[in-house]
């Protein structure tokens, strides 16, 4: 009852004010519409992509533009920054949720972009979140909390699991994408790696279900202990390069424009992320006995499941990246980083090839993603060479 009278009574609120709005059209175009704050990669992403775009010119000069947050917001630093670039108004809920009751509100509704830069617009602008000299000193001071130098170069280390979606969104079953999820074992080698490198690994995660199973002094377990708002920012801001699965967090990295090297990929319809190289899943159809091709995979609309429950329907068992194949991942990385990766005439060709099968799915005519070139190697029956059997 309290929830109907509380609708009636924002929409008594809201309706002078929007018939206002509606008046001032033929002036100025008033649009309202939420930022997706209960989720850090549409947070992130999409609030980015539409400053792109507003930058690029796709919004008009005639338009003013008001947003609000949709709760719970997942990282308060994050919404303290956009509020510093877009206007963030509590009140534009109400006349958003009435304009969109009334005839003719599709005008001054937000068209906000999905998290997939689907217009190529990162490369060509800079990053439009900003630290405040305060949040930096403040930041510098997390780091030597958690005893990272200053100056050290950063790798951001993520492996996706339940505990975040269960914690922060409870009363859902968010088990449906489950088959995202990855084990932070198998990426101890890389980290550890990488550490032998010169880096610090900072494990990311707002919440997570066990801790990294290794006591090397150059990863920190920053997901476990002293973890902050502020910190995941300036950390995706400050890492060389983000190693990590599909998930949430990998968003900042991307917008702060950093390196992504991107692991057990099952989306292929949205494996086009900017300046990153990736390396799948394998697709094991219990039918045949193998992995699945490529061409398979696409044509078996298998690349744009997103529920679990249609892998199962169609027979297919996701298998994880092992460990060797995400330390191979992130040594490409850091040597093309630094300029020391080696490229073998193999390697081009098995990188041509994988373009070529991959390139004519896309639709929005942006380039294939980069396959790591040691996976590649290992798995040339995905590019249809050879099958695999089942010994």
């Amino acid at each position: 009852m309290w929830r109907k009278l509380r609708t009636v009574l924002e929409s008594v609120v809201a309706l002078v004010p929007l018939m206002i709005v509606r008046a001032l059209r033929p002036l100025m175009l008033i649009r309202f519409g939420p930022l997706r704050s209960e989720r850090l990669g549409h947070f992130a992403a999409n609030t980015e992509l539409y400053l792109c775009e507003r930058e690029a010119g796709l919004h008009g000069r005639r338009t003013l533009d008001i947003f609000y947050h949709t709760p719970p917001i997942c990282n308060r630093q994050l919404a303290r920054m956009w509020e510093r670039r877009l206007r963030v108004w509590k009140a534009a809920r109400w006349l958003d949720r009435l304009n969109r009751r009334l005839p003719g509100g599709g005008a001054h509704v937000i068209p906000m972009p999905s998290d997939i830069d689907i217009r190529g617009l990162l490369p060509k602008m800079p990053a439009h979140l900003t630290f405040t000299p305060e949040e930096e000193d403040q930041a510098r001071k997390g780091l030597r909390a958690l005893s990272i130098p200053e100056g050290v170069p950063l790798v951001c280390l993520h492996s996706r699991d339940a505990a975040y979606l269960a914690q922060a969104l409870p009363g859902s079953d968010w088990g449906y994408h489950d088959f995202r999820n990855s084990s932070i074992a198998n990426f101890v080698p890389a980290a550890e790696e990488l550490a032998r490198r010169g880096y610090v690994v900072v494990r990311t995660g707002a919440a997570v279900e066990q801790p990294i199973p290794s006591n090397h002094a150059r990863i920190v377990d920053y997901a476990v202990c002293g973890r902050t708002a502020l910190l995941d920012v300036y950390l995706a801001a400050a890492c060389r390069f983000y190693l990590g699965d599909t998930c949430g967090f990998d968003a900042l990295p991307r917008v702060f424009r950093k390196p992504l090297a991107v692991v057990n990929v099952v989306q292929l319809s949205s494996a086009r992320t900017e300046q990153a190289i990736i390396i799948l899943k394998q697709f094991w159809s219990r039918e045949l006995h193998r992995a699945l091709t490529l061409e398979e995979i696409f044509a078996s609309r298998a690349a744009w499941y997103a529920r679990r429950e249609q892998f199962a329907q169609a027979g297919i068992e996701l298998i994880e990246n092992s460990g060797e194949e995400i330390a191979a991942l992130a040594i490409e990385m850091d040597e093309r980083l630094n300029g020391t990766w080696q490229a073998t005439a193999e390697d081009a060709q098995l990188q041509a090839r994988f373009q070529a099968i991959f390139a004519p799915h896309m639709t929005d005519g942006l380039q294939a993603p980069r396959l790591g070139a040691a996976f590649l190697r290992q798995h040339q029956a995905l590019l249809g060479d050879r099958v695999a059997c089942a010994s």
